[in-house]
């Protein structure tokens, strides 16, 4: 008997408007666990399609841990090729889909082909339906929930941004959990798919209960005693707005599309005033003891509050101080399903291009016009490297592989500036998340202001993080607790001996297939990079702190040596040698 995982992986091809249910080789579990890992593997056949070719798979899968005791375990991985980079395409995300889908008996979903008509996908338990859904085409986020009403089960769906080709189009789970940045939602929308609706019932079979159990006590302790994560200041208590007020004390804000790293008001912006002006209450992802999102009343009603990265952008990055545009922005992106920070992206580049100054009513009228493909809104929608490439100003189009950058500024924080520039999946943060250590001090404290140390620190960080999105646990929680703590969750759940360096291994053959994948679409060296703003030009002096201009000469040392750490030849490639020593086939 299988523990932890169903054993079973539903494949839906759109085009027959069929469905078969596959059982999964318990090597290929074993190996690459689930979530980023097991889309990672399914997704390499289909490297070298196009995003929107009708044979490119969308893979939406849970992990062992899903739908157990184990901590902050309710999320799903969902997985494509992005229509926004022609990388690789994921996001994990939280709500209550991946619980719903492992009780349903499955550990993920395959869609594979094009609708001829817009279709709901209904699972409840066994029993699958692929409906008619043209009718809700066009329809928002909201409005779709009103009409639905999924009662009781978990609700996947795209907005009208998916519909009108915007390429960094989210799907939204449960109406405010996004998988958002690389154009899910258009992946989707391409599709054919307006919508998934999950149901499930069963249980999800554990092989040690009492194990679990005390692996899991362990976590909760850790993470009582984490400030960040608990603490009156921390994530609970704040939301991720809790780091808003680091990155203005470090000066590391990105203001007016990263030419500056300071804003005046930020004060006066943070988590606190919002947690004064709306009220928020505590909601979390399924399985979540954290807590770390919000929902506070905005206009007398309940509204989904800003991430911090969305209250960044929608305030230093476009030159705004008006909390009440954060939440109405980041609302208009919720229903129209669309990323917020490609979209506040797309207004910065489009702000410093132009020299316009915004006010509420240009910002959200603008966004409407983005997620309705209609107007100006028709090149935004694009992302800010193409719209910038077509003004003529490509150099303000801050993205790494066209993925904008998050609100953190790599001129602030050396280890963000590789980890920005060596991610799979273009310019993203949370591959490696070096705030952990460079602003928050954890595992342990390192020089913000040096790229010393910083090669190995990356490839490791991006190990772990590869191998937590594919248990599938929340990163968070990795403040407080490590790898030592889930491995023992992952062998009470599976029944499998595992260690904290097992999963590690398997984080780095995860993370190395896909540097192949990106290599099959000509990734090398020359995409490993950042815009050259942070290159020549410092960020803003203040409060005795400096932000000069990364050095390229140590930038380009410092990511040698990651080559080399990673296995990689000196152009960024991958080596058949390596690539045979994790399990993996590379022919150069």
């Amino acid at each position: 008997m299988i523990y932890g995982w169903t054993g079973k992986i539903l494949n839906i091809d759109l085009s027959r408007k069929s469905f078969e249910i596959s059982d999964s080789d318990p090597e290929i579990y074993r190996s690459y666990m689930g979530g980023r890992g097991l889309g990672g593997y399914y997704l390499r056949s289909f490297a070298e399609l196009a995003w929107d070719h009708p044979d490119m798979i969308v893979c939406i899968f849970t992990g062992p841990l899903t739908g157990t005791l184990a901590p902050t375990s309710g999320r799903a991985h969902i997985i494509s090729k992005s229509p926004l980079t022609g990388l690789i395409a994921d996001s994990s995300v939280g709500g209550r889909f991946a619980l719903h889908l492992k009780r349903s008996g499955f550990d993920g979903i395959i869609f594979t082909g094009v609708a001829d008509i817009p279709v709901g996908i209904e699972i409840t338990d066994n029993h699958i339906e692929i409906k008619k859904a043209a009718s809700l085409w066009g329809l928002d986020i909201d409005e779709l929930h009103r009409k639905i009403r999924p009662s009781k089960a978990s609700l996947a769906a795209i907005g009208p941004a998916a519909e009108n080709g915007v390429k960094y189009a989210s799907i939204m789970i449960d109406r405010s959990f996004a998988a958002g940045r690389t154009g899910l939602g258009l992946c989707l929308g391409n599709k054919k798919i307006k919508y998934i609706l999950v149901k499930g019932t069963g249980k999800c079979r554990v092989k040690n209960r009492r194990n679990l159990i005390r692996a899991r006590q362990d976590i909760l302790r850790l993470t009582a005693a984490s400030p960040i994560l608990m603490g009156s200041s921390g994530f609970a208590a704040l939301g991720t707005g809790a780091i808003y007020d680091l990155m203005d004390n470090r000066q590391m804000m990105p203001s007016d599309n990263f030419c500056r790293t300071k804003f005046e008001p930020a004060s006066r912006l943070n988590a606190a005033a919002y947690h004064k002006k709306y009220s928020p209450e505590k909601k979390g992802c399924s399985g979540c003891h954290i807590f770390c999102k919000k929902t506070g009343i905005f206009k007398n009603r309940q509204s989904a509050m800003p991430e911090f990265e969305t209250m960044s952008h929608f305030t230093a990055l476009i030159g705004s101080a008006d909390t009440d545009l954060v939440v109405k922005a980041n609302e208009t992106c919720n229903r129209f399903g669309m990323d917020t920070i490609s979209a506040a992206s797309a207004l910065a580049c489009r702000r410093e291009i132009l020299g316009n100054d915004y006010t509420q009513k240009s910002v959200l009228s603008l966004l409407r016009d983005i997620g309705l493909g209609r107007n100006e809104g028709k090149e935004l929608g694009m992302g800010a490297t193409e719209y910038a490439d077509k003004m003529g100003r490509p150099e303000t189009a801050m993205a790494v592989k066209g993925l904008d950058l998050a609100a953190y500024d790599p001129r602030g924080a050396y280890g963000m500036a590789l980890g920005y520039a060596v991610a799979t999946r273009g310019g993203c943060h949370l591959r490696a998340y070096p705030v952990s250590h460079e602003i928050l001090r954890k595992p342990v404290a390192t020089d913000r202001f040096s790229f010393s140390g910083k090669a190995r620190i990356i490839k490791i960080a991006e190990d772990t993080n590869a191998i937590v999105d594919s248990l599938i646990a929340c990163r968070f929680v990795f403040f407080a607790a490590g790898l030592e703590e889930y491995a023992a969750v992952c062998e009470a759940v599976t029944g499998i001996e595992t260690s904290a360096q097992d999963l590690m291994a398997k984080g780095e053959m995860i993370c190395y297939n896909e540097r192949i994948i990106n290599a099959l679409n000509g990734i090398d060296s020359t995409h490993d990079d950042l815009p050259e703003r942070f290159f020549t030009e410092p960020g803003s002096r203040g409060d005795h702190i400096q932000i000069p201009p990364l050095s390229r000469e140590d930038f380009l040392k410092t990511r040698a040596k990651y080559y080399n750490i990673r296995g990689l030849d000196k152009n960024g490639r991958p080596c058949a040698a390596k690539a045979r020593s994790l399990g993996l086939v590379w022919n150069t």
